[in-house]
């Protein structure tokens, strides 16, 4: 965070009479006093805005409220329509500022800067009310825009901007009516034409007076538009029952929406609004075909298609086609038909049309029984031949934006008139790079599946049906025909079938997203040594990409300045045309490039991912001691004078010609020689009194040495054997010289002993004394007079002459280095940064505009209650291992912990004590940036403020302001920073602050002002308030970050108790006033209500969005970081808005991600790798070539003014928007926008780190995406887009859970299937148990595992780690993660979609999972994983183990140890998964202690009673309870399908009790009816009468065959069926609740949960009581390669704090 902003200059007194509006609070520039002294106002365009504002002219007066002088255009609307004060001064404000940036955009600028320019009006206009416009057109009504577009009046201009004014404060009066975008086009309509009649000088009919708007007073818009649909949006949410009821039953924001979407909002909401009207009333009451040909078993499939049998039977195909048209219609029918009513009438009889029509198909298809191909060709050619117009591209875009009624009915029958969702086809080149993806990848499919899936299983399968004589081993009801069996065999196959276009996808998608990045040069400088050979270029990079550069107007844009750019870029990328020379004769660039990369150092620096000492050998130095070439950083001129003087000793003989040649081929060594050469002479030069003979001596030798290279006789004069004495002399003399004391005899001796050794052994030619004397290279006074040359002429500079000190620091380094510095920096993140940043310039982006003529933007962050800060409590306190949060940092951040320490003592801390007391608070930021926490999240968007002030500083800076301001911040530059001996610094230099250490201090004042205009945060803390009146901590820290960061605002919702039980609303803007050294009150924008009815956080952007100002706005998460470096970039990425993508200009701008937390654990790790490949790779390939990028989340940057007008940034209604920033991406695609996806620049992330917590934001995702599929967004979406890109949406979106929870679907069903074949009897039959059977589900079943290990999801991230970071360590990192079981974690969390996932669908229910970000150091016990775990993994688990087991037992097929394993590992690998994974990613997790601990914890929760106001935690029967919470709320079909799902469980008992001794090998079904007898024998040992279980146990063995074995074997049988009735019990619940019953079901759950605690419990036990096991684990969770383990095992068993000790 930035601590050293310049307070805005103090403004002077007001000069308006009226003293109120001086005196106003304002945020951002004071647009009530234009005369103020504020470095904005400087500006023309700003003063023009508001001129134009203020030219009220002749407009009528409103007649009841006093008019004044200074008001505006804004204050007439409000006097007249009720506006409230302050939305008026928030929406001028918003205006002015607009319009001002717009104006500074403008290319040539307008002749008359003075004036508003008509052109930036008009466009505004037009973008802000084209959804307007567009509404009007559709419902095909006149808009009451009364401007002509062809002839420009000046009059229009005022009209203009009042139109623009009106929109803006009714959009920003609104509130939750902002979901709403067609209703406040509704509202604007009306307003916009009483406007129109008040300044047409309407007379009204009944007065006779002039007419005044229907609605006026004070908040009278508020109170009698707003409210009145706000309270019925409120009662709707009322009748939702908190989200449960179903979404037909209540209305949400959409629907309010759509009632907007027809004609008849006019005639029945009227205007003024109708309160009566019924708008306010609430409470409302392809595998067919391979098959047949696969069916005849030849090779290929043409092969079986010569057969004119076959052909006819293919055909039949479109008889499957036609029944499935069928269906759909009646779905249709059946899903829409409550929306048939009077008004739509013609929506019913479509349906029935379609209806009738597809059973007129199924007719025409089947009456012909055999029929030839000709007649079918032309039956279906007539289907499809009446569409086909429709289906081109550039014809459907037209038909369906054109607002015609004959378009209109030629459309009407393939889909219904909807607002949103027309014309979402895309140009003509991007079709075809997304259809060719797609033939491709479906016809590798259909290839696959033919040959590997179908084809094997075609002989069996025949084999199957023809088995006569098959001996069942129980009653087997359809004894005739095998045909279940073989649907059984088959069921697992059309499962994978239907899903695995998933795994194509991954796996093209993943070549092609390489192929994309590649193209776009990612992962070029992948390291420093990469950099290290392309620095030299980097300069130029910077320079042409982050520098505007002066183009003649004419040129920009035009084909020649592109292809110039790309040549350019070439040269740039590949080194051609040497750009670095160009660079060192442009002094200014290379001193712009100098700030700008020792501006990212310093920052490095503040943020101590770099020592002082990389500093040093980072930073490009200022050219301060008359150095002729470019000062590289040391890091990259180590080793080079080295190799150079080697090079001098070999080339001993050679010309000076030859030898600077081969010096020449490596810049850096020319660099360094020179560097090194005039170093030496400046030093000595320095180091020795002027006027004395010895400087003079200096000074004739340097010049003798200047004219031999000069003349090109250097290495004639001078011997190249001498110079590494030389070397060794001037290494030892620069030793002395930066040690902390200087001893000056030791100086002056080595000075001699260097004279020496040039005089005598550097010069070819031996000269006498004489000669020399005469010459001037030796001293003419006798040698006994003075004593020994340079003893009295040594002067040494001032110990705080940093500069002279660093330089020779410098100097040292360069002479004496000898490694290659491969490892500097050490930190890993800093490396990461560097080498991101220096690839991002050499890949294509936009030209930076300058700063004032830059797109404006805003950020916005929602915050409720999370960490600002940590505390000392906080870092201090231990968990139950002893560990703090503070321990655990220092431990995982070691090196960045000691960077702290020593940029602490050099801010002036003396011992390590005070950390905890004068350096807490550096302490507490310390850790809180590396934490989730708002701290990081506001420093990192201030970057974005920072960069912005150094680069408008760049811009308007003269040559000789950079020059000199160069030379000044060397001389003042960190003075501080000495590697080591800081302690022998005076004090003054080692107590200068951070504030003094940056480009900030050449500003010139200007520059505050520029960015002030062009950027703003603003952060939605909802509850901001409330934390102030409570006296939260929160609230100081909030304020804290207020105080030093002078561009953040803060957001809040104000509750006010306004007499009894009622409360008032307010949005309220704050800001810290620098002047009055408090915080202000900006603005109070009273709600109709409270804020939160649907979902929270979008309500939350919503209220705050208000107060963002810009073109742009870009969306932060509470978890997000951001970088400096990065944010230099945002110029460019802003400039995107300006170019199409293809037939459109882009809308959302998506941003890569970069995943911070993945050094935390493995855990994270994995979490990390998945979700950059997916934020990286995934969204590339979706943006380029599928077109089908959505906003998936957070960083993207809106265009402001299309969503502004068009629903805002996010959805909110109750649950079906619980994943609310994913549905800006739909309506942004319905609505005719476009997303776009940019890689070169990139913003942090964090992710959750445990398992608990990663198991929750799966569960939230998957049930979120679980309401997705029920949306009108996705039905529209599906309907809407052509074929190939709704196959893109679908498996990217939600068909990718879907996916997922078809794979869980094919173990179950593979096998239930098996456990059928194998107690059945029929896998006895030789016929059935063949290779090829086993050969086809193999296949399958490979399919499964592939998935169910996440390989999937790994290739992208091998793939993208392949090309950012290099093959071999992407492969490296794969190897590595499955050593560390990465596969378990996928596959648990596979479970975790696909549970939630489903859930959700059958039941919905879904629900907002706050997962907490903290870091994961603590053990969960037992009971917290199984509360969290047990109906989502362990029972399912169990179940699989339980099948698994009885079909070892009882299947032929088992027998063989090899077969039954090859059938079953996958299965007994996902049992495994699910039962461990919590505990092996559990800290401590098999720690005995500890297990045993937990085992009577969970005991203690089980058999806790509690009361009523027990939790879930304490309590299991609270838990039970809550468990079933989604059954309560589900429908009937939901109950239906529930327990159809549950009578499997009875399976078990009716295949196992015929395999029973007792049974006596009998088959008749007597024997299924007769065990239930054992169910009751169980009921009554559970109620202990064992007298009685006893006495049957006797008589069984006394008269029957029964045995004790059969006693073990029936629990498989007998445990399963209990569970099964437990399960339809919780579905009935409504009924069995007031019954005795009720009681015997909890009891009997109750045992059920101990049982399955135990049976979870017993490996983990075993595994806590082999020694070893507890330390392999902390490894496997805590380490990156396994190189960390023991570091890390040390926190886990360690009890000490690292601060005492550091």
């Amino acid at each position: 965070m930035s601590l050293r902003q310049r307070p805005p200059p103090a403004h002077p007194g007001p000069v308006r009479p009226h003293p109120t509006p001086g005196e106003e609070a304002y945020n951002i520039i004071p647009i009530h006093n234009l005369l103020a002294d504020h470095p904005s106002l400087r500006y023309p365009e700003v003063r023009a805005a508001a001129a134009a504002l203020r030219a009220v002219g002749d407009l009528r007066k409103p007649p009841f409220t006093p008019w004044r002088d200074h008001m505006d255009l804004l204050d007439w609307l409000g006097a007249f329509f009720g506006f409230q004060n302050d939305n008026v001064r928030n929406q001028r404000e918003h205006l002015v500022l607009h319009l001002a940036n717009a104006q500074m955009r403008l290319s040539p600028p307008p002749d008359n800067i003075d004036t508003l320019d008509a052109a930036v009006l008009r466009r505004f206009r037009r973008k802000l009310l084209k959804n307007y416009t567009s509404w009007c057109s559709f419902l095909g009504r006149k808009t009451n825009v009364w401007i002509s577009e062809s002839t420009r009046r000046e009059s229009d201009r005022r009209r203009e901007l009042l139109y623009v004014s009106l929109y803006l404060l009714i959009w920003g009066e609104s509130a939750n009516l902002r979901f709403v975008p067609e209703c406040i086009c509704y509202i604007f309509h009306h307003m916009c034409m009483e406007l129109n009649k008040i300044l047409e000088d309407y007379i009204d009919e009944n007065t006779g007076r002039p007419v005044l708007p229907s609605i006026s007073g004070e908040n009278a818009f508020l109170n009698r538009v707003v409210k009145p649909i706000y309270e019925t949006i409120r009662a709707e949410v009322g009748n939702s029952k908190n989200g449960t009821a179903p979404h037909s039953a209540w209305r949400n924001y959409d629907d309010i929406n759509e009632y907007f979407w027809s004609r008849r909002c006019f005639d029945k909401l009227k205007w003024p609004i109708d309160v009566g009207s019924n708008f306010f009333v609430t409470n409302r009451k392809g595998k067919h075909a391979a098959i047949i040909v696969a069916w005849e078993q030849k090779e290929f499939p043409w092969q079986a298609l010569e057969s004119r049998s076959i052909q006819a039977r293919a055909l039949s195909v479109f008889l499957t086609w036609t029944f499935l048209r069928f269906l759909q219609s009646l779905l249709d029918a059946g899903m829409q038909y409550s929306l048939v009513s009077r008004e739509t009438l013609w929506l019913g009889v479509r349906m029935v049309l379609k209806i009738v029509v597809a059973a007129g198909w199924i007719i025409a298809f089947g009456a012909g029984g055999s029929f030839s191909g000709g007649c079918v060709g032309i039956r279906s050619s007539g289907a499809s031949g009446t569409g086909t117009l429709y289906y081109i591209p550039w014809i459907r875009n037209f038909l369906e934006n054109t607002n015609w009624r004959i378009f209109y009915l030629l459309t009407w029958w393939f889909q219904s008139r909807t607002f949103v969702g027309r014309g979402l086809r895309e140009g003509l080149l991007d079709n075809i790079k997304y259809t060719l993806f797609w033939v491709v990848v479906l016809a590798t499919k259909f290839c696959f599946a033919y040959f590997l899936q179908i084809k094997p299983l075609i002989a069996p399968t025949k084999a199957l049906l023809q088995a006569e004589n098959v001996k069942y081993e129980w009653h087997e009801f359809f004894s005739n025909s095998n045909r279940f069996a073989a649907g059984l065999l088959w069921l697992p196959v059309v499962l994978i079938y239907f899903m695995d276009l998933q795994i194509w996808y991954a796996i093209y998608s993943s070549f092609v997203g390489a192929a994309v990045g590649l193209f776009a040069h990612l992962g070029e400088i992948r390291n420093m040594q990469q950099l290290r050979l392309r620095f030299q270029f980097f300069a130029s990079a910077i320079q042409f990409n982050l520098m505007p550069e002066e183009q003649l107007l004419n040129t920009r844009g035009s084909l020649r300045s592109k292809f110039n750019d790309a040549i350019h870029r070439l040269k740039l990328r590949y080194g051609l045309g040497r750009p670095f020379k160009k660079l060192e004769s442009n002094q200014v660039g290379a001193n712009k490039f100098a700030l700008i990369w020792n501006e990212i150092i310093t920052i490095f620096r503040e943020e101590d991912i770099i020592s002082d000492h990389e500093v040093e050998l980072l930073e490009l130095p200022q050219n301060t001691w008359n150095v002729r070439v470019i000062r590289w950083p040391c890091l990259l001129l180590c080793n080079e004078l080295l190799l150079a003087l080697s090079q001098a000793k070999e080339l001993v003989d050679a010309p000076d010609k030859w030898l600077w040649y081969k010096i020449c081929k490596n810049e850096y060594r020319r660099c360094v020689i020179i560097e090194a050469y005039d170093s030496v002479r400046h030093l000595l030069l320095a180091i020795i009194k002027s006027n004395t003979e010895e400087h003079s001596i200096i000074t004739v030798l340097f010049q003798e040495i200047d004219q031999s290279i000069q003349i090109e006789k250097f290495t004639k004069t001078f011997k190249m054997t001498a110079l590494p004495q030389i070397h060794a002399k001037l290494i030892t003399l620069l030793g002395l010289l930066i040690k902390p004391t200087k001893d000056v005899n030791k100086l002056v001796n080595i000075l001699q002993a260097l004279y020496e050794v040039v005089i005598r052994d550097f010069y070819k030619e031996n000269r006498n004394m004489d000669q020399l004397r005469e010459d001037g290279l030796a001293s003419c006074r006798p040698v006994s007079s003075e004593g020994l040359l340079f003893e009295n002429a040594v002067e040494l500079p001032e110990d705080n002459n940093e500069m002279f000190y660093r330089q020779a620091r410098r100097l040292h380094t360069i002479l004496t280095s000898r490694d290659s510095m491969h490892n500097i920096p050490t930190n890993l993140e800093a490396r990461r940064r560097i080498a991101f940043f220096s690839n991002s310039l050499f890949m294509n982006m936009p030209h930076a505009p300058q700063v004032e003529k830059m797109m404006a933007f805003s950020v916005l962050t929602p915050y409720y209650s999370e960490d600002v800060l940590y505390n000392k409590e906080q870092l201090r306190t231990d968990n139950e291992d002893g560990i703090s949060i503070l321990y655990y940092l220092q431990t995982i951040y070691e090196d960045e912990w000691k960077n702290f320490l020593e940029r602490m003592r050099r801010e002036g801390m003396g011992n390590k004590e005070e950390i905890w007391t004068t350096k807490i608070r550096d302490l507490r930021m310390w850790a809180s940036y590396r934490g989730q926490t708002l701290t990081r999240t506001v420093r990192g968007m201030m970057y974005y403020y920072r960069a912005l002030k150094m680069l408008a500083f760049l811009d308007s800076a003269s040559e000789m302001d950079i020059r000199e301001g160069s030379r000044e911040l060397a001389s003042m530059r960190r003075s501080g920073s000495v590697d080591g001996f800081s302690s022998d610094r005076s004090p003054s230099a080692r107590s200068l602050s951070r504030a003094d250490s940056s480009v900030s201090l050449l500003f010139k004042g200007h520059e505050y002002g520029t960015v002030l205009m062009k950027y703003t945060y603003v952060v939605a803390c909802q509850i901001y308030g409330t934390q102030k009146a409570k006296k939260d901590p929160h609230a100081e820290e909030i304020l804290y970050l207020m105080k030093n960061n002078e561009a953040l605002r803060v957001a809040y919702v104000d509750e006010v108790s306004s007499g009894r039980d009622e409360k008032e609303y307010f949005s309220v803007l704050v800001k810290y006033d620098q002047q009055l050294q408090k915080e202000v009150e900006i603005y109070r924008v009273k709600l109709p209500g409270p804020l939160k009815l649907g979902e929270g956080k979008p309500e939350n952007q919503n209220h705050a969005l208000i107060f963002t100002r810009g073109d742009a706005v870009q969306t932060i998460d509470m978890n997000q970081d951001n970088y400096f470096e990065e944010a230099l970039k945002m110029r460019n990425l802003l400039e995107e808005y300006r170019h199409k993508y293809g037939i459109r200009k882009p809308t959302i701008l998506g941003v890569r991600e970069h995943i911070f937390t993945g050094s935390v654990s493995s855990l994270a790790w994995f979490m990390s790798a998945q979700e950059t490949s997916f934020v990286t790779l995934g969204q590339r390939v979706l943006a380029n070539p599928l077109k089908i990028r959505m906003h998936y989340g957070h960083p993207d940057v809106f265009d402001r003014f299309w969503f502004l007008s068009r629903g805002g940034i996010s959805k909110a209604s109750r649950v079906i928007n619980i994943s609310e920033d994913i549905f800006a991406g739909f309506n942004c695609t319905l609505r005719g926008g476009n997303v776009t996806h940019h890689e070169y620049i990139q913003v942090g992330k964090g992710r959750d780190v445990g398992l608990n917590q990663v198991s929750m934001f799966e569960a939230k995702v998957s049930s979120g995406n679980g309401e997705q599929i029920l949306s009108r967004d996705v039905y529209r979406l599906g309907h809407r887009l052509d074929f190939f890109r709704m196959l893109s949406f679908f498996y990217t979106t939600v068909g990718f859970f879907f996916n997922t929870q078809m794979v869980i679907l094919t173990v179950y069903a593979f096998l239930w299937g098996r456990l059928y074949l194998a107690l059945s009897g029929v896998e006895a039959s030789a016929t059935v148990n063949n290779a090829d059977n086993n050969k086809a589900l193999a296949t399958v079943l490979n399919q499964q595992f592939i998935i169910q290990l996440g390989i999937f999801t790994a290739l992208p991230m091998i793939v993208e780690n392949s090309l950012e970071h290099g093959f071999l360590g992407a492969i490296w990192d794969f190897i590595t993660m499955q050593l560390q079981l990465s596969s378990v974690f996928y596959t648990f969390s596979m479970g975790t979609r696909a549970h939630y996932f489903g859930r959700t669908i059958l039941h919905g229910g879904a629900k907002y999972r706050a997962t907490g970000r903290g870091f994961v150091v603590q053990h969960k016990s037992f009971a917290e994983n199984y509360r969290l775990f047990a109906r989502s993994h362990f029972v399912k688990a169990i179940e699989l183990g339980l099948i698994l087991i009885v079909y070892a037992a009882y299947s032929p097929v088992a027998k063989g140890t090899f077969t039954y394993i090859a059938l079953t590992i996958t299965s007994w690998f996902l049992v495994f998964s699910w039962i461990m994974a919590p505990f092996v990613f559990n800290p401590s997790g098999f720690d005995w202690l500890k297990t045993v601990y937990d085992f009577d914890d969970f005991m203690n929760w089980i058999w806790y009673r509690g009361g009523v106001f027990a939790k879930a935690e304490q309590s299991w029967e609270q838990w039970w309870y809550e468990e079933q919470d989604h059954l309560r709320t589900t429908g009937f079909w939901g109950k239906i399908f529930e327990i159809i799902l549950d009578l499997r469980f009875f399976f078990f008992q009716y295949g196992i009790v015929y395999q029973l001794d007792i049974a006596s090998g009998s088959k008749s079904i007597a024997v299924y009816l007769l065990s239930w007898i054992y169910v009751v024998v169980a009921m009554s040992i559970y109620f202990l009468v064992i007298i009685l279980a006893t006495l049957v146990i006797v008589a069984l063995l006394e008269f029957t065959r029964f045995t004790f074995v059969d006693a073990f074997t029936s629990l498989l049988a007998f445990i399963p069926t209990g569970w099964g009735f437990i399960l339809i019990a919780q579905v009935l619940r409504p009924f069995l609740q007031k019954t005795i019953l009720w009681d015997i079901v909890v009891s009997v759950a109750r045992t059920y949960d101990i049982m399955f605690g135990v049976i979870i419990m017993a490996p983990v036990g075993l595994l806590s009581w082999m020694p070893g096991f507890q330390s392999m684990q902390t490894r496997i969770l805590f380490n990156e390669a396994f190189s960390r383990g023991l570091q890390i095992f040390k926190i886990v068993t360690g009890k000490k704090s690292k601060v005492s000790d550091s």
